[in-house]
């Protein structure tokens, strides 16, 4: 699998612990659009990047961080294929990829703690789109 991730200040610290856990899956590739330091930056260009990595079908997932998650997922669902969620716990996290096709997943740095962070990313990783009665809902999102 093909990650693209991105985070700006507000998600700086998290997308740090994130890159952390992933280096110790090996099946998945991570491209790291930035931001690398913790200096203000603007969330929408780091947005922009890995929803349109997803959208071009560069990568097949994506992971933004932000201080909620919520102005990067504002920014990724702007784009075509592009299905951000934003879940608090494991449950929504299965919920938006099963159910959804969530294939963007976006963190809050200043509202999760990195443990949590990381099991909601290791569900959301692991979880397959049930596809059935689903597929004709996440059609008409992508129609949009």
């Amino acid at each position: 699998m093909k990650l693209a991730i991105g985070a700006d200040h507000g998600g700086y610290i998290l997308k740090k612990e994130v890159l952390e856990f992933l280096s110790k899956i090996k099946n998945i590739e991570v491209t790291d659009h930035g931001t690398s330091g913790p200096e203000s930056v603007d969330y929408p260009d780091f947005g922009r990047m890995v929803a349109l990595a997803v959208s071009r079908g560069d990568a097949d997932r994506g992971l933004l961080v932000c201080g909620t998650g919520q102005g990067m997922a504002m920014t990724a669902n702007r784009y075509r294929r592009v299905r951000a969620a934003v879940p608090c716990d494991e449950e929504t996290a299965r919920l938006s990829r099963e159910h959804n096709d969530a294939n963007v997943l976006a963190l809050g740095g200043r509202t999760l703690d990195p443990a949590l962070a990381a099991r909601i990313l290791e569900v959301w990783l692991e979880t397959p789109f049930a596809g059935g009665r689903h597929e004709r809902r996440v059609r008409k999102i992508d129609e949009t």
